[in-house]
C-alpha cells in the first residue's frame, strides 16, 4: 500500500483548490453519498466531517464507494484530458479542410470559450497553434520528399491563403518553405 505524507488538512486543501497535480496520488470518498473522486473533480464539495481518503482505488472500493460519474476517477485519462484528446484526433484528421473553433467544439461536444480555454491550459497552446504546428510539419514532409511546388503543399496540407503559409511556416521552422527545401530535399 502506498502512502502519501500529506495530512488530512493537506489533502482537504487539495481538493478545495481542485488541484489537478495530485490525481492518482489519492481519492476523496464521500460518507454520505458513498462516492469517490479524483482531487480535482469539479462536483459541490461534502463537509470535512463527511471525507475520508483513500490512496488506492482497489481500497476505497473495497471500502463501498463507487466511482463519481463526473471526474471519473477509474478511468487512465481525465475526462478533461479526453476532451482534449478527442479535439487534436479531430484536428488531425481534417486537417486539410477550413475550420473554426466552432466546428472542434461542436465535434467534442463542448462550448468554443470552454475548449479553447481547456485546451490552452492543458497544452499549452490554442487548437489553432496545434492545428498550424501540424499543417507545417506536413508541408515540411512534403517539401523534403516530394517535387510539389510551395505553392500546391501550401493547399494541400490546409492552408486557404500562401501569405498566411509562408507566414506560419516561417514562426515554426525559422525559415521560409523555399530555404526548407534547400536544406533538406531527400534526393
Amino acid at each position: 500500500m502506498k502512502t502519501l505524507s500529506l495530512s488530512f488538512a493537506e489533502m482537504w486543501e487539495k481538493i478545495i483548490a481542485c488541484d489537478s497535480r495530485y490525481d492518482g496520488l489519492f481519492f476523496t470518498a464521500v460518507k454520505t453519498t458513498r462516492i469517490f473522486c479524483r482531487p480535482s473533480c469539479k462536483a459541490r464539495k461534502p463537509k470535512p466531517e463527511n471525507v475520508q481518503f483513500y490512496y488506492t482505488v482497489p481500497d476505497v472500493e473495497a471500502a463501498g464507494y463507487r466511482p463519481c460519474k463526473r471526474c471519473q476517477p477509474t478511468r487512465d485519462q481525465t475526462p478533461q484530458m479526453a476532451l482534449i484528446t478527442s479535439a487534436m484526433a479531430f484536428l488531425v484528421d481534417h486537417y486539410k479542410q477550413k475550420l473554426v473553433l466552432q466546428d472542434i467544439a461542436a465535434h467534442v461536444g463542448a462550448s468554443p470559450y470552454y475548449l479553447e480555454r481547456l485546451f490552452k491550459r492543458l497544452t499549452s497552446e490554442t487548437p489553432r497553434a496545434y492545428l498550424e504546428k501540424y499543417r507545417v510539419d506536413k508541408a515540411a514532409f512534403l517539401i523534403a520528399t516530394t517535387g510539389l511546388t510551395n505553392l500546391e503543399i501550401c493547399y494541400e496540407v490546409g492552408f486557404q491563403s500562401p501569405s498566411n503559409f509562408y507566414k506560419v511556416f516561417r514562426r515554426i521552422k525559422h525559415c521560409s518553405p523555399s530555404e526548407y527545401r534547400k536544406e533538406h530535399r531527400v534526393p
